[in-house]
């Protein structure tokens, strides 16, 4: 069962989806997927748009609850990208998520890995975190400032072109980041990084290098032959499914 609801978030009005199993009976677990941030013409319209397939799909598998948010800027959500206003959205979306006694992980695809693990390494609510295809380095992963900001415009995450910040803010902003000093933090909690072999965006390279920043204490996972866009290959779904089993 998917159902839909609405979150505000600064001057951001967020999509929510929270998927609950129709099949197995509800663990006190729940996973919140994270996009990540389209950079090509219109993308992003669609940067989340399997995610709610998905989180059905991992629900109904897991037992778990699973949600999914389309942050600022994103899909059918309100407001203009940052790094700082997607941590917002998030922080609101586990003040949601969070009931009781339920335990929550975070699993992020591409630049959504990157803020997955710098929520996670500072906020103890979360107690795991997977990554598929994240960025290790940001610097490199945004190029130069004008164009990473001209990117940003045309993708179409930026609902009012004054509240986008300068071309040098928006780039320190998604630096600060900083997954390989984020992913330090976050042992023992469980980590996964699982990444295509084939991935011409973000190179495998990458992977490794969150590995040994986490000091090993992580699970890697290589898809071989797999690309960037992880989120509807089946492999990655049950990479992912096996990592929640194990978590029950």
């Amino acid at each position: 069962m998917l159902a839909h609801e609405q979150l505000v978030s600064g001057n951001s009005l967020l999509d929510l989806r929270i998927a609950t199993s129709n099949t197995r009976p509800l663990v006190s677990h729940v996973l919140v997927l994270v996009h990540g941030l389209p950079r090509m013409m219109g993308m992003g319209r669609q940067a989340a748009g399997l995610l709610p397939e998905l989180a059905e799909h991992l629900a109904n598998e897991s037992g778990w609850l699973v949600a999914t948010g389309t942050l600022s800027g994103v899909g059918g959500s309100t407001g203009t990208f940052s790094a700082t206003q997607w941590r917002a959205d998030l922080d609101q979306l586990l003040n949601r998520v969070q009931e009781g006694e339920r335990r929550i992980s975070l699993a992020g695809f591409g630049f959504g890995g990157a803020m997955a693990l710098a929520t996670a390494a500072t906020d103890e609510r979360v107690h795991g975190v997977a990554t598929f295809a994240a960025p290790a380095h940001l610097e490199a992963w945004c190029g130069p400032p004008e164009e990473f900001r001209r990117a940003v415009q045309v993708a179409g995450v930026v609902a009012n072109p004054k509240e986008l910040l300068s071309a040098e803010e928006l780039r320190r902003d998604v630096v600060a980041i900083d997954p390989l000093g984020a992913i330090v933090k976050i042992p023992p909690r469980r980590l996964l990084i699982g990444h295509g072999t084939d991935d011409l965006e973000i190179p495998v390279s990458d992977a490794r290098d969150l590995l040994n920043a986490a000091e090993g204490r992580a699970e890697l996972r290589l898809i071989q032959g797999a690309g960037h866009q992880l989120r509807a290959d089946p492999r990655m779904v049950a990479t992912l499914l096996g990592w929640l089993d194990r978590h029950r």
